[in-house]
């Protein structure tokens, strides 16, 4: 009897063991952010929020400890709140790094508008950050040499690496090294930052991290034509976590996949992968996730976020009453992204043109706008509010009224239209370009006539446009709004457009 209890034992060891034994093959997942300017849900609280991709993110963890949430560019700028102060200081993403650190993100890219900040508010963002950034392209330069940018934590530095990363191990033993590369798009030159060319960089990377990881995936922030030629670069890479396009994607390439989520976390993507350490072959099962209503707040990050949002509700309502009435509905999206209003007339750039317009009686012959001035790099879709308007133009401004000869209106137009793709590139209402003519109220533009045109007035200061200013001699007179008046605030007047429009 005791033999037949000890052969049983045996067996349950045996048994047992052989259940733990390394087999090889392990599960991962990625959940996948980019382009995310916005801590609290949008469109009248119906998708986004923070909070609500922190539920999401535990429910991963719960199913696999080995997940991994990852932000692919483009968060410390551009938002209202972040034009906002607190104790006198321009919070510039600060928002943003404090909910991120509370969910806990894994890898954060650089995207190109986390340069639009100076440099010593992005130092402070990433001496604030408490997740790993990634970058093969951009480094700092300083008067010596360009060198990786870096947190300094107690007087300590710690380098941004080219490469990331991670291993994993699971409930079998099965151990993985993953790697990570990543290349920002050099689509906003700043003095304190080098570009390196984006496909160098990358092949450089993966050579650098290939013989060192089980496998590599990518992190990058570019437009989806460089990702494609990225993936045919390095056919080996599986899967690349994308950003800058703002629109979710699922792009096949030859040996991979290349996906992209919304903006503002309308979506996410899930990556569920499979990896199997003898055949070296992954197989990704990829989600997109819709962020909702029907998806609960996470209480910690929820908490964070709405600490944020009070002081922007308690600052906001010292500008404009009701901040978020529902103030006009729209199936069709109004397009603020920078690729549309920087280089073509927009929708949105034809609503805020019309309200400039709508701002002084309709009494002038013309109106434009630098595309630069709207900084939302996203849609309205749904019920908008003041609070979207400010989005759209967190710098606010007034509407200048000027009287200018009709020969440095054609300058300042054929600058404009030369200038697309930057933010000098002019949205315009009651001006247009028919061939090689401008037409001014459908009448051609005649230079030896002075007309009256509604202008931002950060035009006239002749950063976007260098011989526009209120010195220039053609300029011959500029009319500026009283506080009480619908054009002394870009942004009340669009409101009040759009309240006409209903």
């Amino acid at each position: 009897m005791k033999s037949i209890k000890l052969i049983t034992y045996f067996l349950a060891i045996v048994v047992l063991s052989s259940c733990q034994k390394d087999d090889q093959k392990i599960n991962f997942t990625f959940l996948q952010l980019n382009d995310v300017y916005e801590i609290a849900p949008i469109q009248g609280g119906q998708f986004g929020g923070m909070a609500r991709v922190a539920t999401v993110h535990k429910e991963l963890l719960q199913e696999n400890k080995n997940t991994m949430l990852f932000m692919a560019g483009d968060f410390l700028n551009p938002s209202l709140l972040g034009t906002l102060k607190v104790d006198g200081e321009r919070i510039r993403g600060a928002q943003m790094v404090n909910v991120m650190n509370a969910m806990n993100f894994d890898l954060a890219a650089f995207g190109n508008h986390e340069f639009d900040i100076s440099q010593q508010d992005l130092q402070k963002r990433l001496n604030e950050s408490t997740f790993p950034w990634v970058s093969a392209n951009v480094k700092l330069k300083t008067a010596e040499a360009a060198i990786p940018f870096y947190k300094e934590i107690n007087g300590k530095k710690e380098n941004v690496h080219e490469t990331f990363v991670k291993e994993f191990t699971d409930e079998d033993g099965t151990k993985i090294k993953v790697g990570f590369i990543s290349v920002c798009i050099p689509s906003n030159p700043k003095e304190y930052v080098e570009y390196g060319n984006m496909f160098v960089k990358a092949r450089a990377s993966y050579a650098a991290l290939k013989d060192s990881v089980d496998i590599v995936f990518g992190l990058t922030h570019v437009k989806i034509a460089n990702d494609k030629r990225i993936a045919k670069l390095i056919p080996e890479i599986p899967l690349i976590m994308g950003g800058h396009e703002h629109t979710n994607m699922r792009i096949e390439t030859e040996n991979g996949v290349i996906t992209k989520a919304d903006a503002n976390a309308k979506t996410v993507y899930i990556h569920r992968v499979s990896f199997d350490k003898k055949t070296k072959k992954a197989t990704i099962v990829s989600e997109l996730k819709e962020i909702n209503a029907s998806i609960k707040t996470d209480e910690k990050v929820g908490a964070v976020v709405n600490k944020w949002q009070n002081i922007l509700n308690t600052q906001i309502k010292e500008v404009i009453q009701n901040p978020e009435e529902i103030i006009y509905a729209t199936e069709i999206p109004l397009d603020g992204r920078d690729f549309s209003v920087r280089g073509e007339q927009s929708n949105l750039g034809s609503t805020i043109t019309k309200a400039m317009y709508f701002a002084y009686n309709e009494k002038v012959d013309g109106v434009i706008v630098n595309g630069g001035s709207i900084r939302i790099d996203d849609q309205l879709v749904g019920n908008i509010t003041p609070v979207d308007i400010f989005r759209v133009l967190p710098f606010g401004g007034a509407i200048v009224k000027v009287k200018i000869k009709g020969r440095l209106l054609k300058r300042v137009l054929d600058y404009g239209e030369l200038a697309a793709g930057t933010g000098a590139y002019l949205q315009r209402h009651h001006i247009e370009k028919v061939g090689e003519k401008w037409l001014i109220q459908n009448k051609e533009l005649n230079t030896t006539k002075i007309y009256t045109i509604a202008f931002s007035d950060y035009l006239l200061k002749g950063f976007d446009i260098p011989f526009l200013s209120e010195e220039n001699k053609e300029v011959l007179g500029v009319y500026h709004p009283k506080e009480n008046e619908l054009a002394f605030d870009i942004r009340k007047a669009v409101v009040e457009y759009l309240k006409t429009q209903k």
